[in-house]
């Protein structure tokens, strides 16, 4: 398709290229077709300067018809001449803009020949360099009084900033960010100082010392550059780390996605990285406490756990597999060998829709209680979301990080609300107006209620909800009937103001009849879940 479509492209710029004077455009969508046309003949003359167009057309309400038609027709000979001005222009301006870029690349080919005979060596004389990482903060500082430590810092640059009198470099080792002060000479001038650029790799050997009083650098501290050893280069032309990546840039722009690898050196997402594993670690730490038991179940799996839609299907030799969606059942399976259980674990979703509620792949926090009841459940995870949040606050850096990315940040008020589907469903339905559903009507019982109603309210009432007791025909075929009410689930989503939902959990059938009807009503093989019925005979 693409090739074909290449072929009329250039088929039509060799026969026609289009010029509207009223509605053409200069600039993108426009390509010189009838559709699309240019706005001006000049700008068409450029546009195919490699291209050489045989029929140039032009309209303007000079062109109409006798019917009141524009009529396409051929450019006057003084808007021709005019044209070929304009496109004689841009070449000599092409052509100089040429010759002073090779001027500078001769001129810059130049310097770094006299910088080769620069020889940066290390001074024998000085102390021996002690190694450390941007994150020990207990070395001795000098300052008018006193010598500083010697060390060695090895990292990639961050920042580069060169001034007549010293070049400033901001080294990172994704431990944290060191200013380091390079004199304006030899360690200046050399052909490894010149080439420097965002991303190098560098191992650098100095004095730590105070920053001096009215300035400001990362941690208060500034190592001044006695000597270098350039590690790895990185490039500094097109090929250039800023020119590929910047944090201006939308984070879901195709090419920020195709250079992730180099977008998770930024600053924002590389702190984002450490809190997803802060946030991890707390995990772990709140379920020991718990006296849960972490386990690890299978990626590859036989049976589905949230809707065969969402598989995903792989070879597995001369069956067939897929990836997990949960491990909830596995979870259960070992309940009585373990006691309670988590996983954290990566789950897969076939899901093609880009929405952070759809993901293919993610990390999947997982755990599964025994003898408990419904409301124990609630207790349960109300109590491990704050006790988490809790361990991740009590991290200054994290804490710091998370009010620079979002200021208005709150811990969740106790006790969360608690609130049934049905109270939901009258809640949406008595405002003014109210909020509809997906088909702009009224919300009933039975309906999925949408993200964007479920958001609404919640902020709203602007506390973290349990909403629980949801119709059993919209959710897993394992979830408890509310005893009360068997149209009903013993289940809960927990919604937090801002977010939305953020975890979802329920009490599992205990029949052993109940389960197999209900493999029955869902249309699974009961041959594929032995392993997790066979808990109920």
């Amino acid at each position: 398709m693409t090739s074909t479509n290449h072929t009329d492209h250039l088929t039509l710029r060799g026969k026609e290229c289009h010029i509207d004077g009223e509605h053409g455009a200069d600039e993108p969508p426009a390509d010189g077709s009838s559709t699309h046309p240019y706005k001006t003949l000049g700008y068409a003359y450029i546009q195919n300067i490699d291209h050489p167009t045989k029929h140039y057309l032009v309209r303007t309400s000079d062109t109409t018809t006798l019917e009141g038609e524009l009529a396409w027709k051929a450019p006057a000979k003084s808007a021709v001449k005019k044209a070929q001005g304009v496109l004689e222009r841009r070449e000599k301006k092409l052509e100089k803009q040429q010759s002073a870029e090779e001027e500078n690349r001769r001129q810059h080919q130049a310097v770094l020949e006299r910088a080769s005979s620069i020889v940066v060596s290390e001074d024998p004389s000085l102390p021996q360099a002690t190694r450390i990482t941007i994150a020990n903060k207990d070395i001795k500082l000098g300052d008018e009084h006193q010598k500083g430590t010697r060390v060695k810092v090895c990292g990639r640059i961050h920042r580069l900033r060169a001034q007549k009198h010293a070049t400033f470099i901001t080294l990172t080792d994704g431990y944290g960010h060191l200013q380091c002060v390079l004199e304006a000479g030899n360690l200046t001038m050399s052909r490894d100082a010149l080439l420097m650029a965002q991303g190098t790799s560098v191992a650098m050997y100095g004095e730590l010392r105070k920053v001096p009083q009215g300035h400001s650098a990362p941690d208060d501290r500034e190592l001044h550059v006695d000597f270098y050893r350039v590690i790895g280069a990185a490039p500094s032309d097109l090929d250039s780390l800023q020119n590929k990546v910047s944090a201006s840039q939308n984070q879901w722009d195709s090419t920020m996605l195709d250079n992730r690898h180099l977008v998770l050196r930024g600053d924002n997402a590389s702190s984002l990285m450490k809190l997803r594993a802060t946030v991890e670690l707390a995990f772990i730490g709140v379920y020991r406490r718990m006296n849960f038991t972490k386990v690890s179940p299978p990626a590859l799996v036989q049976t589905q756990v949230e809707g065969g839609s969402t598989l995903f299907k792989v070879p597995y030799y001369d069956e067939v597999a897929y990836l997990t969606q949960s491990s909830q059942l596995y979870l259960e399976s070992i309940l009585p060998g373990l006691g309670n259980v988590y996983a954290i674990e990566k789950s897969y979703r076939a899901e093609k829709s880009l929405t952070r509620r759809h993901l293919s792949e993610f990390t999947h926090i997982e755990g599964e209680l025994d003898f408990i009841e419904f409301d124990d459940l609630l207790d349960h995870l109300e109590e491990l979301i704050c006790a988490v949040i809790d361990a991740v606050l009590a991290k200054d850096d994290m804490a710091r990080f998370i009010k620079a990315v979002n200021p208005d940040f709150q811990k969740p008020s106790r006790p969360f609300m608690r609130m049934r589907y049905s109270d939901a469903i009258d809640w949406l339905n008595s405002q003014d107006p109210p909020i509809l559903n997906e088909e702009d009507k009224p919300h009933q019982f039975g309906d999925d209620i949408a993200e964007a109603a479920e958001r609404k309210m919640t902020d709203c009432i602007n506390r973290p909800i349990l909403l629980t007791h949801f119709p059993a025909d919209l959710k897993a075929f394992y979830m408890k009937k509310d005893p009360s009410d068997p149209r009903l689930t013993e289940s809960v989503d927990l919604l937090m103001p801002g977010v939305g939902e953020i975890a979802g959990a329920s009490m599992r059938m205990e029949g052993y009849e109940e389960l197999l009807d209900a493999f029955r009503k869902h249309g699974l093989s009961e041959a594929d879940y032995y392993w997790y019925s066979d808990a109920r005979k």
